[in-house]
Order: structure tokens, then C-alpha cells, then sequence
């Protein structure tokens, strides 16, 4: 197509749209027009009604001034003797037209139709009025609730029960036998205090939860209240706290004086060291604010006054920074530690936490307490819960084991991640774990739970172990086989790979290492330095520090030959078990000792050598 054909097809295409916008546009001037329009022939105009009243066929006429139409009665043309009512439109003076009507003896009335103007105008003034009146009142409204809460804002805001119902008893609190029994007395003192004041004994004043979070602290407090069938109060520290000085001072005071006037009672208070800090411990005295509430609650808790038949109960996880005059006799009489259940503990929460569940006859609570040494009560709670939830994702009827360990995988380590595609970093990865494993197994390290190249959180392969009951109590050997252990996957590496191939994969190991050894130096006393408790964040000479590094240098190193030497030595083993965990992507913990016992025989696997005790 040529230049001018494509100029042509525009033009014509500019006149098609200029065509079809100007077509609404006419047809409106030919419907609106009234000269076009078809004229109404039962409409009159003010003129055409002069002319029918001077032909004489206007026999009757209603006008009506409000509307101004008039209905007028005139003879049909077409028919003899019929009448057709048609309207005309009147002026605001009609005067020439009632002359006229007069003098051709036309019968006419007036009759005004409802003013509707008159009626709206009415309705608008009623609902602005009403408006205005609706305004004011949310405005006064909220002037006195403004003005009541200034009136409050000292009040306690603690909740009050007269008979706590939390649905907690002492049978659902389980794994911490030791602070139960503690607590049953106090319940016992409230409900049977003539037998303690009989003997002359006193109702203890506070009891202080002290325990790592999820214990049971408050869990506990529930139980108590629940057990205890008195009034109960119960807030949390940093409610006492505002930003005005003497607002918390002004709550502790309301909050006493109600449970005075409800006595005997319980007041708990979680999270107590959010008000209980130590005074003076800031810049300038520390908060005012704060400062001034906690001297209050000391006065309230053992003051001139003192608080008879009032037993406070308070939960914390930091002990070490509430004030020692909160700690007192006489204020918390009592100090219960909370403690992480053991195995009997971990079991009983178990059972409590599988009754409102549908478990497996198969499961056995026995082993998922042995594989959870560490567990808090809300951790095991969670393990049942995510198990539950692992059970109906699957559409089982009943949790089984698989989803019991599932839920210890994901709880400890972790959403369970999708599998490396990258063959190479795949295999690297299942050296390293491999590597991990295998030294831990020689050594004597704790016995494995599984190993795996499945990525879970940040880690891309993991090797687990099973924790010890006894946390504190661990000795210098175990503390080095945990060294050589953890450098067991850079070991691998360098082993198999070479020393130019290693990864980062090992740098979370090399910090926990390096900090094991910093702490068998400098806290422990397991160096040739001494039995001395020595700094390590600079406020040591020079002289002590270069040989606090010296110390661990040679512990990593040591730990690191040894891993080196025992992948070396063992290096088909090590094959043999990469492969094998390529494949199955997971080895249990006793499938991996088997394998171990069946490849080579325990008395072949080089076994950790007394220098690594002793190096």
C-alpha cells in the first residue's frame, strides 16, 4: 500500500469516529428540541387556553396556584357530545385569566394541592436537627469517657475473679513435682489456716516462680488458683509501669486495697522483674517512674500497715536482676525453682498432653520422653501439637511414631527443606555430615539420633546427637571428644576433597568449638593456666590473653588432627557410609552403629587414643 492509500484509509477512518460522536449529540437536539418534538395534544399552553375559552368549549376548569396546572374540561372535536379533560399551564398572576373565565361564564374553582416544598423543607430542618442533637451527644459522650479515664488511670488493672475459674488443677500440672508440693501448702493455708496457726505458723506473704521460660510458672499459678477457691487478682509488671510519674505507685495502691478488702486472696504478678529491677542501677537513679512503683509494692507487700490474709505470688526468669529488698523474707518468703522436667517429668507431660488426642496404641511416651532430654513443658506440649497437625495433614486417623519424630525434627531443627539438586554440593554435604558422625562414633561422643543431608533452617545437612540429662556435669574428655566431633566435617572435607575445596559449610562448627575451648580456659580451669577464672573480654593483662588464645589454638588443633586422622584411617568406611546416606538421604542413629559393627567390627575402627584426653 502506497503513502496516499494510507493517508485515504486515515482520513476515512477520522470520519467514521467523528461520524459516530456526533450522532448522541444530534439525536439529543432532535429529542430535546421542543419545535421538533411532537406536540402533547392533552397539553395546553397559557395562550391556546385563552383560545379555547373564547371558542366556548371550555365548559369546566380546577386550577390549582401550588402546582400551577389547570385541569380544564373541553369538547371533543371528533365526537359530539363527549368531553376530554386536558392540562394547561397557568402564570404566577392568573388575574386576565379569571376575568376571562367570568366573562365567558366559564365554571371554574380553585383547589391547592399539598405544598411539597413546604413538606421537604420540614423534613430537612427535622434531620438536621437531628444530626446536631446526635453530634453533641457523641461529643459529651466522649468528653465523660475521656474524663473518666483521667479519673482512672491510677486504678489497678489487674483481673479479679471470685472464684478463678481457669480450668487448671494440680492434676494438669505435671513434670515439676518439687515446686507442686511447695505450692499444695499454700493452698492448704488458705483453706485450712487453723491448722498451721494452731502450731503458731504464719501464712507465708509471696512465693517467687523462678524458672527458664516455658517451665510452667504460670501455668502453676492457675493450678493454684484454681485449687484454691478464693478471690483472685492477677496482672502483669509492666502494667504497673506508665510513662506519668506516680501512675504505678497509684495502681499498686488500688490493687492492695481491693485485695484487703477481698482477703484472704491471691495477687499474681508475671513477669514481676518488669517493675521488681534493682533501684539505682541507671544513669541519674535509674526511672523515676519505676523506682517510685517498686517502692510501693515493697511498702504494700511489708510495709507499717502490712497486708494480712493477701499472699502474692510472682513469676520470673530473671532472678538475678530484681532488687534484694523484693527478695526478703517477709516479702517472698519462698523462692520455687522451676526447673525443666527430667525423664519421669517428661513423661507425665506427655501423658497429660495426649489425653484430648488421638494417639497410636503403638506409641510409646517412654521413648519420646528418652529422645527429649532438655524439653521444657510448652516444648512438649508443641512436639504433641505439631504432631497432631503432621497427623491430619496426612489424613491419618491416629499419630503415629513417623509423625511423632517428625515433630521432634521439625521442633529441634527446624522445617524440614527441599533436597540439594547440585550433585557435587550434595555430596560434599553428605561427607561432611558423614564426617560428624563417624568421629563422634569413634570417639565416645553422645550417641547419635540420626544423620542426614535433608536441609532444615540454615543447616544443609545435619547430624544429631542425643543430649545428656545432666547439662553442668560434663568432663574435660567429653568436652574434647565434642571438639574433635564438631571438626569432623571440615576433617572430611579436607580428607576427601583437599584443603583448597573446603567450604563455609563448616564455619558455624568453628565458633562453637573455639567457644567450648574458650570456656574450658577461662572458666572451667582446664588449661596448663590453672584453676583460675579468667577473663576473656579484655580486662586481662596482654600477657594472659595471648596465652588464653595460645591454650585454645592448641585444643581446636588437637581436636581437628584427631578428626583428620580418624577419617583417613577409616576412609572406605567413610565411603561406604556417604554412599549409603546419598541413597537413603537419612540414617538412624542404631542404623548407623550397625553399619559401623558390621563393615569393619568395633575392634578394626581406630579408637580415640588416651592423648586426646590429655593433649
Amino acid at each position: 500500500m502506497d503513502n496516499s492509500s494510507q493517508v485515504k484509509s486515515k482520513q476515512f477512518s477520522k470520519s467514521l469516529w467523528r461520524l459516530a460522536a456526533s450522532l448522541p449529540i444530534a439525536l439529543g437536539v432532535v429529542w430535546g428540541n421542543p419545535v421538533l418534538a411532537k406536540p402533547d395534544p392533552n397539553t395546553l399552553t397559557y395562550g391556546e387556553l385563552f383560545k379555547e375559552v373564547d371558542r366556548g368549549v371550555v365548559s369546566k376548569l380546577e386550577l390549582d396556584p401550588v402546582s400551577k396546572i389547570a385541569k380544564v374540561t373541553v369538547a371533543d372535536p371528533t365526537a359530539s357530545g363527549k368531553q376530554r379533560i386536558k392540562e394547561a399551564v397557568l402564570l404566577d398572576d392568573n388575574s386576565e385569566l379569571y376575568n376571562k373565565l367570568n366573562a365567558k361564564g366559564v365554571e371554574f374553582s380553585v383547589q391547592k394541592s399539598a405544598d411539597r416544598n413546604a413538606i421537604f423543607g420540614l423534613l430537612g430542618n427535622i434531620l438536621l436537627l437531628v444530626f446536631v442533637i446526635t453530634v453533641l451527644s457523641a461529643i459529651i459522650r466522649r468528653s465523660g469517657n475521656a474524663s473518666g479515664q483521667a479519673l482512672s488511670f491510677g486504678k489497678s488493672r489487674a483481673r479479679f475473679q471470685m472464684q478463678a475459674k481457669t480450668g487448671v488443677m494440680f492434676d494438669d500440672v505435671a513434670g515439676i513435682e518439687e515446686a507442686k508440693e511447695e505450692l499444695q501448702e499454700v493452698v492448704t493455708f488458705l483453706q485450712e489456716p487453723e491448722r498451721f496457726t494452731s502450731v503458731g505458723a504464719k501464712i507465708p506473704k509471696g512465693v517467687l516462680l523462678v524458672g527458664s521460660p516455658g517451665t510452667g510458672k504460670t501455668l502453676m499459678a492457675k493450678a493454684i488458683a484454681g485449687e484454691a477457691g478464693v478471690p483472685f487478682f492477677s496482672i502483669s509488671g509492666s502494667e504497673f509501669v506508665e510513662m506519668f510519674v506516680g501512675v504505678g505507685a497509684s495502681r499498686v495502691r488500688d490493687l492492695f486495697k481491693k485485695a484487703k478488702e477481698n482477703a484472704p486472696c491471691l495477687i499474681f504478678i508475671d513477669e514481676i522483674d518488669a517493675v521488681g529491677r534493682q533501684r539505682g542501677v541507671g544513669i541519674g537513679g535509674g526511672n523515676d517512674e519505676r523506682e517510685q512503683t517498686l517502692n510501693q509494692l515493697l511498702t504494700e507487700m511489708d510495709g507499717f500497715e502490712g497486708n494480712n490474709g493477701v499472699i502474692i505470688i510472682a513469676a520470673t526468669n530473671r532472678p538475678d536482676v530484681l532488687d534484694t529488698a523484693l527478695l526478703r523474707p517477709g516479702r517472698f518468703d519462698r523462692q520455687v525453682q522451676v526447673d525443666p522436667p527430667d525423664f519421669k517429668g517428661r513423661l507425665a507431660i506427655l501423658q497429660v498432653h495426649s489425653r484430648d488426642k488421638k494417639v497410636d496404641p503403638e506409641v510409646s511416651l517412654e521413648v519420646i520422653a528418652r529422645r527429649t532430654p532438655g524439653f521444657t513443658g510448652a516444648d512438649l506440649a508443641n512436639l504433641m501439637n505439631e504432631a497432631a497437625i503432621f497427623t491430619a495433614r496426612r489424613h491419618k486417623e491416629a499419630i503415629t511414631m513417623s509423625e511423632i519424630n517428625d515433630a521432634i525434627d521439625r521442633v529441634v531443627m527446624g522445617m524440614e527443606g527441599r533436597s540439594l539438586a547440585d550433585g557435587k554440593k550434595r555430596r560434599l554435604v553428605a561427607y561432611h555430615e558423614i564426617g560428624h558422625a563417624l568421629v563422634g562414633a569413634i570417639v565416645g561422643y553422645k550417641p547419635l539420633q540420626k544423620v542426614t543431608i535433608l536441609p532444615r533452617g540454615r543447616s544443609a545437612g545435619s547430624a544429631w546427637y542425643m543430649p545428656d540429662e545432666e547439662q553442668g556435669l560434663v568432663s574435660r574428655a567429653e568436652f574434647l571428644a565434642d571438639i574433635a566431633t564438631t571438626m569432623g566435617g571440615r576433617a572430611a572435607e579436607e580428607v576427601i576433597f583437599g584443603s583448597s575445596e573446603v567450604t563455609a559449610g563448616a564455619s558455624g562448627d568453628i565458633e562453637m568449638v573455639t567457644n567450648t575451648a574458650r570456656n574450658m580456659i577461662t572458666r572451667y580451669g582446664m588449661s596448663s593456666l590453672g584453676q583460675f577464672a579468667l577473663s576473656s573480654d579484655g580486662d586481662c593483662s596482654e600477657e594472659i590473653a595471648a596465652k588464653i588464645d595460645n591454650e585454645i589454638r592448641n585444643l581446636v588443633e588437637a581436636g581437628h588432627h584427631k578428626a583428620v586422622e580418624i577419617i583417613t584411617e577409616n576412609r572406605q568406611l567413610v565411603d561406604v557410609l556417604t554412599d549409603l546416606l546419598l541413597d537413603k538421604e537419612t540414617i538412624e542413629g542404631e542404623e548407623f552403629r550397625q553399619i559401623i559393627d558390621r563393615e569393619m567390627g568395633r575392634k578394626e575402627v581406630i579408637q580415640a587414643k588416651p592423648a586426646l584426653a590429655s593433649s
